[in-house]
């Protein structure tokens, strides 16, 4: 991490082993509670990940880390209505990860180096993994995103073991045509 982000995280940062720093976002959520309570935004509690289908564009968290320079630019941009969201590492992500190693066909080596990045991600079992603040501005949502480290070594292991997953044939379930056995061989 560059000096700016560890200056400014610097009560929000969380010791791990091995010397590594990595975001505690209880602490920053606490933090980010208090600076709207007293501002003069209106908070909406939105869901995390609630903003994926729509125009979304994203703050450069790692350059920009202050989430008070955020809430500046919304100032700036007249908005009034701030959209806020956590969510916490739960059980069923680490199960979804856990059966998708179960299902990849890997070597001995590899599927240690994995069971390996999972299990270093079952500590942080209920703790927040994803903070968001957003708002709307023309059309667009403007939207700040906090990911600690751990969270974001977890979701590149699952997304590496769902890549070599075997690609599951969907003519199985369905007709030759691909839409569940209504073909007619007329």
């Amino acid at each position: 991490m560059d000096g700016a982000y560890h200056s400014y995280y610097a009560g929000a940062i969380l010791v791990a082993e091995a010397g590594r720093v990595d975001l505690n976002l209880e602490t920053l959520k606490s933090e980010i509670v208090d600076y709207l309570a007293v501002s003069e935004f209106a908070i909406f509690r939105s869901y995390p990940g609630g903003l994926e289908a729509l125009p979304v564009v994203s703050w450069d968290t790692e350059r920009f880390p202050d989430y008070r320079m955020f809430l500046d630019t919304a100032q700036k941009a007249g908005q009034k209505l701030i959209l806020f969201a956590s969510r916490e590492f739960d059980q069923e992500e680490l199960d979804e990860a856990n059966e998708a190693l179960e299902e990849a066909e890997l070597e001995r080596d590899e599927k240690g180096e994995f069971e390996n990045r999972i299990r270093r991600a079952r500590k942080h079992l209920g703790t927040i993994c994803v903070l968001e603040l957003a708002f709307d501005y023309n059309s667009h949502f403007y939207v700040y995103e906090a990911r600690p480290d751990w969270y974001e070594e977890f979701l590149d292991a699952y997304d590496e073991l769902t890549a070599l997953l075997p690609d599951v044939d969907s003519a199985d379930s369905s007709g030759p045509d691909g839409i569940g056995g209504f073909y007619s061989n007329n």
